[in-house]
């Protein structure tokens, strides 16, 4: 089974997850975005699979410096693919993935255990 960590290496959230990974002797391929960018076609699965909403990191420094219009525009699931493919870091991260099925967005107690119950 092959899992795949997609994010940006220099992320807090990422690091963590990937030192996870490694702690617990889990191999994994990772796609930075910043390299070799968002994967469009990934993307329409995983809006398929946990929709748009989770995928936006509305939290995020990224996000909040967009400007009022953009972040207004961003309604369905077709502007937030236009957005998340124009501007990788509003995508909430890592993307845990697995044999090309989503297995978690983002990294926290919630997604350990999710992950933990699934590796």
């Amino acid at each position: 089974m092959s899992l795949m960590v997609y994010g940006i290496p220099n992320c807090d959230t990422v690091k963590k997850a990937r030192a996870w990974l490694s702690d617990r002797g889990v191999a994994y391929t990772f796609h930075d975005y910043k390299k070799q960018g968002v994967p469009a076609a990934r993307l329409d699965a995983w809006i398929e699979a946990v929709g748009w909403e989770p995928l936006v990191n509305r939290q995020g420094t990224t996000w909040r410096k967009l400007d009022e219009a953009t972040r207004a525009g961003v309604v369905d699931a077709a502007s937030a693919k236009a957005l998340m493919v124009a501007n990788a870091s509003v995508i909430k991260r890592p993307v845990f993935e697995q044999d090309g099925q989503v297995l978690a967005v983002g990294f926290d107690a919630k997604k350990v255990a999710e992950l933990e119950a699934r590796l």
